[in-house]
């Protein structure tokens, strides 16, 4: 097994020590596998432009969407970004076919769109027009019955 600083070394990287990597020169910093690293201190180091990645709860308080947004980074919320593991449970909870599965998680790129759509004409932060967007969809699922 190869490790982290092989792979740094066959493709050109560097590895920096995790207190350090929202400060690292990046265009894209993904928080993936542990929450809560978008604190007051990452919040203000951060290089990147873009915050997208697959941790659940990246954000350690709502306030810290707010920073992001404050600072001009584009977040794209954890419970958009990372939706594709919960739609694959649908396979078993639902038993949707592995063709409805890929169709769903397809589809979680149009709803990202939507949210920054919505956070723009909002002037909202777009964590805050994710969970618009959520209950705006439960209370539409609701009213179905």
């Amino acid at each position: 097994m190869k490790s982290v600083f092989d792979v740094a070394a066959e493709l050109g990287a560097t590895v920096a020590p995790p207190d350090a990597i929202a400060s690292a020169e990046a265009d894209i910093f993904a928080p993936c596998a542990l929450g809560g690293v978008l604190d007051d201190r990452a919040v203000q180091e951060l290089r990147a432009e873009i915050v997208a990645g697959a941790a659940n709860n990246q954000l350690l308080e709502p306030r810290h969407g707010d920073a992001l947004a404050a600072r001009g980074v584009l977040y794209v919320p954890d419970v958009v970004a990372n939706a594709g593991g919960v739609l694959s449970g649908g396979a078993d909870l639902f038993g949707w076919s592995r063709a409805e599965v890929e169709r769903r998680v397809h589809a979680i790129h149009d709803t990202v769109l939507l949210v920054l759509e919505m956070a723009k004409a909002d002037g909202a932060p777009p964590h805050v027009a994710a969970e618009r967007l959520a209950e705006r969809r439960l209370r539409d699922r609701a009213a179905a019955g």
